[in-house]
C-alpha cells in the first residue's frame, strides 16, 4: 500500500488565517501543509497536500489518489453539504478516508449538520481547529500501518 496521505482541501480553505478567525483560527493553510508534512515525516509517510475551489477538480484529485494514495484526509469544505459528485468519487476509494472539519460543525447552524461526505468516510476529525490535519495524519497513519 502506498505510504502517500493526500490532504485535500475545498473551497475558501486557502483564506484561512484571514477567513472568520473567531472560528477558523489564525493558522494558514501553508502553516497546516508544513505541518502535515512534517508530522507524516515522523511516521514515515509522505503528504500530498491540495487545496481549490472548484468542484470538479477536487473529484480529480480523488481520481488520482485512487491510483497514488494510501488514504485520504479531506476537508471539502462546503461541498460536504452539497456535492454528490464527490460523494460518489470517495465511495471509489477503496483505502481509508478521513473527513476533516476545523471548527465543530455540530455546534453551528443547522445548514453545517448534514454532511453527505461523513456517508463515506471511515472517521471524522471535527472541531479540533488547525491541529486537527495533524491528528488526522496520526489517525491515517494507524490504518495505514495497522500495529
Amino acid at each position: 500500500m502506498s505510504k502517500t496521505i493526500f490532504v485535500l482541501n475545498g473551497p475558501n480553505l486557502n483564506l484561512l488565517g484571514e477567513r472568520e478567525p473567531a472560528i477558523y483560527g489564525t493558522t494558514t493553510l501553508s502553516d497546516i501543509g508544513e505541518r502535515c508534512r512534517a508530522k507524516a515525516e515522523t511516521l514515515g509517510l509522505s503528504v500530498d497536500f491540495r487545496q481549490t475551489n472548484f468542484e470538479g477538480e477536487l473529484v480529480e484529485s480523488v481520481h488520482q489518489a485512487r491510483r497514488e494514495a494510501g488514504g485520504i484526509v479531506i476537508n471539502p469544505a462546503g461541498y460536504t453539504f452539497t456535492s454528490i459528485a464527490l460523494l460518489d468519487a470517495l465511495k471509489m476509494f477503496d483505502g481509508p478516508k478521513i473527513e476533516l472539519h476545523i471548527s465543530n460543525v455540530h455546534a453551528r447552524e443547522s445548514i453545517y449538520h448534514n454532511s453527505l461526505i461523513s456517508r463515506t468516510a471511515t472517521g471524522i476529525m471535527i472541531g479540533f481547529g488547525a491541529r486537527g490535519y495533524e491528528l488526522a495524519i496520526e489517525a491515517m497513519a494507524g490504518m495505514i500501518n495497522p500495529s
